[in-house]
């Protein structure tokens, strides 16, 4: 049964539960809904969950741990023997799972005899012609333990689907018949309801905190991979940055880390004068209309896909540079040899990052007390005297809070580093030469078919590691800030 169906079929048993636990509670009461312990809706709804959220659960996890364990099962079945030279277990489960969905789609087109391909009737030529028919790309021949595994695999997926879509439904038909039978006048339904949203909302947060700590320990185990098949030392302390595939590669994090900060730094310097300016204007000076218009405008800065930016930065942005700077550009002077540099992505990202500014200092400056002002202006102040004075003082934690926010949304944009910044790692002072950073070198290492037991592509974890910490430490020191020099005011 197709997951959809299953899903649908668990919303509607929940809806039916919902209806029919109202109507026998309401049943049981002789229609006297004063009668009743607790409100109608409570009594459906305790069918409805009861039904719903245990089944929900065991489908989340099924469809979670299934792929992991049959990936597992017909990978160690794989002998080494079918593993090429220069190839890895990872790389030859990738054409399994392609041969597996190619079968699977031939199938449902009656255009292949499973037990024919199973006892290896058909050629090479012919398994591959079949499978590019249904759109099924392979990167090398289909062996005949590629295709044993591939067979294993969908088998053993068709039974674990069946097996799921049983015990999920029989497990949604046992939360419903138990939580029908308790439904009468005296039973306790809002306390349950509540009880259960409760413990619904108590594992939303501990979802969210789990799934943060396993995103920190899945890249620690492989961070703690790729230490033990390269130097410490030569990552943190080296400044060559030249991976490669012959076992002698230079994975140095200093020329990446220079270009994310510098990068940053452009960025922080366009956003934090342009975005503070404008929210002091648009709190102490904009009148109400000009402040219902302006704000909301700004802020569609924010919403605007990160791709366009990098696209901007490209192609528009990139060249009018290189007119102004480039070789016969209109300063005459040779300072630029590439659309790609750090001034060209830090500045588009200085431009994505006013509104992150502009709108927190904004909310920040409006949260001072209009009693501070009004005693600056009794004091003969002027109004950009208070402001310079008073106000900015006053919200000066919040507006450095917002600052760090935005300097760690800088740090792990990728978009427009790639398109914008170039992709060359190295110790550069001249803002008009193109480097890199490290969220663009954890795309490029993982982007093909590499092997994950190699430095090469351990490495991007590594990256992702320290670019956490990196962040997570400005996040930290930004709540520090605001919570130390916070003002409470009544």
């Amino acid at each position: 049964m197709p997951t959809s169906w299953l899903v649908l079929i668990l919303l509607g048993l929940s809806v039916v539960g919902y209806f029919l636990g109202r109507q026998r509670a309401l049943a049981s009461a002789g229609g006297d809904i004063r009668a009743l312990h607790s409100l109608p809706n409570f009594y459906g709804m305790n069918v409805l969950l009861s039904a719903l959220v245990p089944s929900a659960v065991l489908l989340g996890l099924w469809l979670v741990l299934q792929p992991m364990a049959i990936n597992a099962n017909v990978a160690s079945a794989i002998p080494a023997s079918a593993i090429a030279e220069g190839s890895s277990r990872d790389l030859v489960m990738s054409d399994v799972k392609r041969v597996a969905e190619g079968l699977e789609i031939a199938r449902q087109n009656s255009a292949i005899d499973l037990e024919g391909i199973a006892a290896l009737d058909a050629t090479q030529t012919d398994i591959r012609a079949l499978l590019g028919e249904v759109g099924v790309a392979l990167g090398s021949d289909v062996t005949p333990a590629v295709l044993t595994a591939a067979l294993d695999y969908r088998s053993l997926t068709l039974t674990g689907t069946t097996v799921m879509s049983l015990t999920v439904l029989v497990v949604a038909l046992i939360g419903f018949g138990i939580s029908y039978s308790k439904t009468h006048h005296e039973y306790r339904a809002r306390n349950v309801v509540e009880r259960g949203v409760l413990i619904l909302l108590i594992g939303a947060a501990s979802l969210a905190i789990l799934t943060t700590v396993g995103i920190v320990f899945s890249m620690l185990f492989e961070t703690v991979n790729f230490f033990g098949l390269h130097d410490w030392k030569d990552f943190f302390f080296g400044t060559v940055w030249a991976p490669n595939f012959r076992g002698d590669s230079e994975l140095a994090i200093l020329p990446l880390l220079w270009g994310t900060l510098y990068i940053s730094l452009v960025a922080l310097l366009v956003a934090v004068p342009i975005g503070l300016f404008a929210a002091i204007y648009l709190s102490e000076y904009a009148s109400r209309g000009m402040r219902s218009f302006a704000k909301p405008l700004l802020e569609i800065l924010a919403g605007i896909p990160t791709i366009v930016y990098g696209l901007f930065a490209l192609i528009t942005f990139g060249p009018f540079l290189m007119r102004l700077f480039g070789e016969g550009g209109a300063f005459g002077v040779d300072w630029m040899t590439d659309a790609r540099s750090v001034a060209t992505a830090g500045i588009v990202m200085g431009i994505m990052l006013i509104p992150f500014v502009s709108s927190l200092s904004d909310d920040i400056i409006n949260a001072v007390p209009q009693a501070m002002r009004d005693g600056s202006y009794g004091l003969g102040a002027t109004k950009s005297e208070t402001i310079r004075q008073v106000v900015l003082p006053a919200a000066l934690p919040g507006i450095v809070g917002a600052i760090l926010l935005a300097a760690s949304r800088a740090i792990g944009e990728t978009m427009i580093v790639v398109l914008g910044a170039g992709a060359i790692a190295r110790l550069a002072t001249n803002p008009l030469e193109a480097l890199t950073t490290i969220t663009t070198r954890i795309v490029s290492q993982l982007t093909g078919d590499g092997d994950f037991a190699s430095p090469e592509t351990l490495v991007a974890f590594a990256l992702g590691l320290t670019l956490f910490v990196l962040t997570l430490g400005l996040n930290i020191l930004a709540l520090y800030i605001v919570r130390k020099y916070r003002e409470q005011y009544e």
